[in-house]
């Protein structure tokens, strides 16, 4: 696998912060090319200079059909075309169902969900058009398995990625374009961080209690890093996975095995 990302141009979008971050970073290890994509232009400049030479950033709100248009086309003419793209961007908020609002449920789809098709759509128009047998990992979540209380709108935004996943696999196969998605369960990032807190609230417990449910859930025992999801949106992007598409791979420790 060491060799199969040496010059290539990579998408991440979500590269700002947290599993995109780390995504960035497997993909630099590798000696890609990285172009940082987040909505938060500081966020993703701020991975970019961690990352340093062949990393780019990009702002990008994956919501936006005309400027996901521009900035692949952007990254097109200045590097000469991409190979992998890592749809990685996603949000998150929690509340019981009876109290979630018009407004959170169209924010969780927009970005989680319709984010997710229009940068795959892009993607696919350029790989057919250019011949190109491109590789897309989208980023999923267990909540995309397993509906996850508190989280309903969350994981209905969720279980829509694997189902797009699947069906987009399906069709592109025949062009040689593998499509496939990870699954991440209780990853410590600065959303994990704001949905303890939200969590402990709504529970009426310590965020300290959360935190430890979640890891007793985990037969691993511990709480997944970023890197641990971040390596297998490498190896799903590899040649190593050469015969893998439509797939929704657990990266759970262990939680959610089917």
């Amino acid at each position: 696998m060491d060799k199969d990302f040496l010059n290539k141009i990579v998408i991440v979008t979500g590269g700002g912060s947290g599993i995109g971050r780390s995504i960035c970073s497997s993909f630099h290890k590798l000696q890609s090319i990285v172009c940082v994509t987040d909505s938060n232009f500081e966020a993703a400049k701020n991975t970019q200079k961690q990352l340093g030479k062949n990393s780019h950033a990009f702002k990008l709100d994956v919501t936006n059909k005309e400027e996901i248009n521009v900035v692949f086309d952007q990254i097109v003419t200045q590097f000469g075309g991409y190979e992998v793209l890592a749809s990685n961007a996603g949000v998150s908020t929690m509340n019981y169902i009876e109290d979630i609002t018009e407004e959170e449920w169209d924010f969780n789809m927009k970005v989680n969900a319709k984010g997710i098709f229009l940068t795959n759509q892009a993607a696919v128009q350029y790989f057919k058009k250019n011949n190109i047998k491109g590789k897309i990992v989208n980023t999923a979540s267990l909540a995309g398995k397993v509906g996850a209380p508190l989280l309903t709108h969350y994981s209905a935004s969720k279980f829509a990625v694997v189902g797009f996943t699947q069906a987009l696999a399906r069709e592109v196969a025949k062009y040689g374009i593998r499509v496939n998605a990870v699954c991440p369960g209780f990853v410590k990032t600065s959303m994990q961080d704001r949905e303890v807190q939200w969590e402990a609230k709504l529970r009426k417990i310590s965020p300290e209690k959360v935190m430890q449910e979640y890891i007793d859930m985990t037969p691993l025992g511990r709480l997944e890093k970023p890197e641990d999801v971040a390596d297998v949106v490498t190896f799903l992007a590899s040649n190593n996975s050469r015969f893998m598409t439509g797939q929704a791979i657990n990266v759970t420790g262990g939680i959610y095995t089917t």
